[in-house]
């Protein structure tokens, strides 16, 4: 890839490229990536410093993981999404650790944690970005904290499906129970006793295949 190719990208995304000195920009490009991950690969585990991460297609799922190596799904990051929690070199305060594995094939742009911590140090302006682009993840945290503490399985479990179903655009979820379990931080048991539920109320039709939903006014009643 080129200097230039880089450039293109990050003047879209970073709002601080053109303040810091072009010495500094060129040292960003030369330390940059493309690289594509099929699906479920590894892509950071924990407390290396794999480097800033830009999602140019695909899908990348962020967790974190127990003692007993339960984990729980934080956040997922799609297309034009950035992820610095990947970048502890650059973000010395994160002292936990996330895992990040592409849930789909994604072709990524991925900065040299180290080269994009040298250049933050020179450039103040690039430490409040990268602060703020974490700090923005901390709501989608913090939501996911809320639902795993406070709310009962069957709303946490409708507002997922939802949640799925606009994302997607679609009312059919090629999901498995291992799956929705995963990302909700739940058991598959769990999961699989309030979709036979849901089924047994018309909410839903669940199938091999994966999950129909039948009736989202019925689910969207769930989620108050």
């Amino acid at each position: 890839m080129t200097q230039t190719t880089f450039e293109t990208a990050y003047q879209e995304i970073f709002p601080f490229w053109e303040e810091i000195p072009a010495s500094d920009r060129a040292y960003i490009c030369q330390h940059s990536l493309s690289l594509h991950y099929p699906k479920g690969t590894h892509i950071h585990d924990g407390q290396e410093c794999s480097g800033v991460i830009l999602i140019l297609s695909g899908s990348l799922r962020v967790s974190i993981m127990s003692e007993t190596g339960k984990d729980i799904t934080l956040y997922r990051l799609y297309k034009g999404d950035m992820c610095m929690l990947s970048a502890s070199c650059v973000l010395e305060a994160i002292t936990f650790d996330v895992f990040i594995d592409a849930e789909e094939d994604s072709q990524c742009y991925v900065i040299s944690g180290p080269a994009f911590a040298a250049v933050s140090k020179r450039n103040p302006s690039i430490k409040i970005f990268s602060l703020e682009a974490a700090v923005g993840r901390f709501s989608d945290v913090m939501w996911v904290m809320q639902q795993i503490l406070f709310m009962s399985m069957d709303k946490r479990l409708a507002i997922f499906l939802l949640d799925e179903s606009a994302r997607t655009g679609s009312s059919t979820l090629s999901l498995t129970h291992e799956q929705i379990a995963r990302y909700m931080g739940s058991a598959r048991e769990v999961v699989s006793r309030m979709l036979k539920y849901f089924a047994n109320e018309g909410l839903v039709e669940v199938s091999r295949g994966g999950i129909e939903i039948l009736d989202k006014k019925g689910l969207r009643k769930l989620t108050v």
